[in-house]
């Protein structure tokens, strides 16, 4: 009898990835970054237990966005008091913070539960081409 191997969380090897989102689509890096964080590429990928990588993206501020989304698209704020809803601008976040929106994108395609969160927290971004995790990148 065969049994499917579940993956545990001290037996688990992280790598680390950096994906450069230079020329291309937001969407598709974020898909990307988002299977990668979750550790499905990987055989030993077990839902309940964070088996992913830790992700770069470089050059975030360089992505092409498709249709009129820099424009149209809004991202909403609240902190629970009344009339407090602040509204941004999608090409504004884009300048501004590159790093929030990446992380609010990606943020929606992992779990919504405390795994999500751990997962999330293994995401570095960077509008520019450099990143100070040289030294746990191999090769």
């Amino acid at each position: 009898m065969k049994f499917t191997q579940m993956a545990k969380a001290n037996e688990i090897e992280r790598d680390w990835i950096v994906v450069d989102a230079t020329d291309k689509v937001f969407g598709r890096i974020i898909t990307e970054v988002a299977t990668l964080l979750r550790g499905k590429h990987k055989p030993s990928y077990t839902p309940n237990v964070d088996c992913g990588d830790n992700v770069i993206i470089i050059n975030a501020s360089k992505a092409k966005f498709t249709g009129a989304k820099l424009e149209d698209k809004n991202y909403y704020t609240h902190s629970g008091y009344f009339g407090s809803t602040k509204t941004h601008k999608m090409s504004d976040m884009l300048e501004n913070n590159p790093e929030k929106l990446y992380k609010l994108a990606t943020r929606g395609m992992l779990p919504k539960t405390k795994l999500g969160k751990t997962m999330l927290k293994k995401l570095k971004v960077y509008a520019g081409s450099e990143h100070p995790h040289t030294a746990q990148i191999k090769g």
